[in-house]
């Protein structure tokens, strides 16, 4: 009889469906489309402000940066933002901030047009919209702010640079780093 109640327990341990992941009262999806995959997701705070959740959803899901960085397949980083307003001012530094931080001058250079294009394409943001930077190999990165399609980016070294913001040597932040990485 103890047998059998054990494994009763066992199988209802195993059985019950796993919860949904929920960070400040967002729920996250684990997969998108029928081929992408939450690899991590994090809140970006900055001082004491909670500014956005970002979620990782890879094609591929890996562990480390570089994996992530190199691989060819399709990746979506969305970003739910949960500050009343960021402006298109502050959006745009902050690109700009996290590519000069990963990127080297030259490459800095050699992305200068793919980056302006890209930061045209922002306008201020508000609390419960979400920006999605979905990357298609061979198409490029389309933006899209509060579910309307801004543009594409071309090139899979431009989404390479735009991902190092959250996973390069000098991410934006840390532990946001960590919990993409889904190492938290």
């Amino acid at each position: 009889m103890r047998k059998i109640l054990l494994s009763c327990c066992f199988l209802l341990c195993f059985s019950l469906p796993v919860a949904a992941l929920e960070i400040a009262g967002v729920q996250i999806p684990e997969t998108l489309d029928s081929d992408l995959t939450l690899n991590g997701a994090g809140i970006r705070s900055k001082f004491f402000f909670k500014i956005y959740i970002a979620e990782l959803y890879l094609e591929h899901p890996a562990k480390t940066a570089d994996a992530i960085l190199d691989s060819a397949g399709r990746k979506r980083m969305t970003m739910h933002i949960l500050y009343d307003e960021v402006s298109r001012e502050k959006l745009v530094g902050g690109w700009n901030e996290g590519f000069e931080n990963n990127l080297t001058a030259e490459q800095l250079q050699q992305l200068a047009p793919s980056i302006l294009q890209f930061n045209d394409l922002f306008t201020s943001v508000h609390g419960g919209e979400e920006i999605i930077l979905d990357y298609t190999p061979g198409v490029g990165t389309l933006v899209s702010i509060a579910g309307k399609e801004k543009g594409v980016v071309k090139g899979a070294d431009f989404n390479r640079a735009l991902l190092s913001i959250w996973l390069g040597d000098e991410p934006v932040a840390d532990d946001l780093r960590d919990d993409l990485l889904g190492n938290t």
